[in-house]
C-alpha cells in the first residue's frame, strides 16, 4: 500500500523511482529523509516508523521499507499492519 524509500540523494530516488515504476502517491509521502532528516545510525528506524504511522493513519495494511547501504547493497522490509 505504501513505501518508504530512504533517498540519500535526490537523483539517486529519482533513477530509483524511474528503475521501478513507483508511484509517488504511495512513496515517501510524507518527504522522505531528504525532507524529514537523514541520522546517521537511526535511519532504518526513522524509516519504519514513518511507514507504519502512515500505513495507521491511511488504515492502510501493507507496506515496504527500502534502504541503500554503502558499496552497491541494500535492504528491504515489507511490514504488515494489524487492525
Amino acid at each position: 500500500d505504501l513505501i518508504e524509500v530512504n533517498e540519500a540523494f535526490a537523483a539517486q530516488y529519482l533513477a530509483v523511482e524511474k528503475e521501478l515504476g513507483l508511484d509517488r502517491r504511495r512513496t515517501n509521502v510524507n518527504g522522505g529523509a531528504i525532507a524529514l532528516g537523514h541520522p546517521l545510525g537511526a535511519t532504518g528506524t526513522r524509516l519504519v516508523l514513518t511507514l507504519l504511522l502512515e500505513l495507521r493513519r491511511r488504515h492502510k495494511r501493507y507496506g515496504l521499507a527500502t534502504a541503500c547501504i554503502g558499496g552497491g547493497q541494500g535492504i528491504a522490509m515489507v511490514v504488515e499492519a494489524f487492525s
